[in-house]
């Protein structure tokens, strides 16, 4: 059975109308991947959003979690994987910081950096919002079956390797 039709096939239908010497079926893709992504990550912010959390904070707070005990990173370990620049990174420990959610020190093994710190605070609030967050992943995947998944998850591996 056919998926159900979508706007992306009225524009589709259109440019191929009005451009019939052109293929339109990558635009088609690219098109619902981009509604895809801005669907999810309105959900997203939506159920972070009930934590208080922006995806930039929980991003850092996410980082420091999945670091282990003691929960605690150089900042230049943070900016590296979350691809920031250290003035994005000062600006996000900053607010994170202001609400008692990380704290920040001196890094003893080089007097020009920092370490970060999850606090207790910080850790319930992570950790509350992660099983939210896998939850509504949970539902937005629903409507596909494992196998969709699976297929889903590999096509864009690949396609994430080839861009990389």
């Amino acid at each position: 059975m056919a998926p159900p039709r979508d706007p992306v096939d009225d524009l589709v239908d259109q440019w191929a109308r009005e451009r019939p010497d052109l293929t339109f079926a990558d635009m088609a893709t690219i098109g619902r991947l981009a509604r895809v992504s801005a669907q999810v990550g309105a959900a997203v912010e939506s159920v972070l959003a009930e934590h208080g959390l922006t995806v930039a904070d929980f991003d850092v707070l996410a980082t420091l979690r999945r670091a282990g005990a003691p929960f605690t990173l150089r900042t230049g370990a943070i900016t590296r994987q979350l691809m920031l620049s250290p003035a994005g990174m000062t600006g996000r420990v900053d607010r994170l910081e202001g609400r008692g959610l990380v704290a920040r020190a001196p890094d003893p093994d080089d007097r020009r950096g920092w370490r970060v710190r999850l606090t207790d605070e910080g850790r319930a609030v992570v950790d509350a919002a992660v099983a939210d967050h896998v939850a509504n992943e949970g539902r937005i995947l629903a409507g596909l079956s494992p196998a969709q998944r699976r297929a889903l998850d590999g096509a864009l591996r690949t396609l994430t390797a080839d861009l990389g």
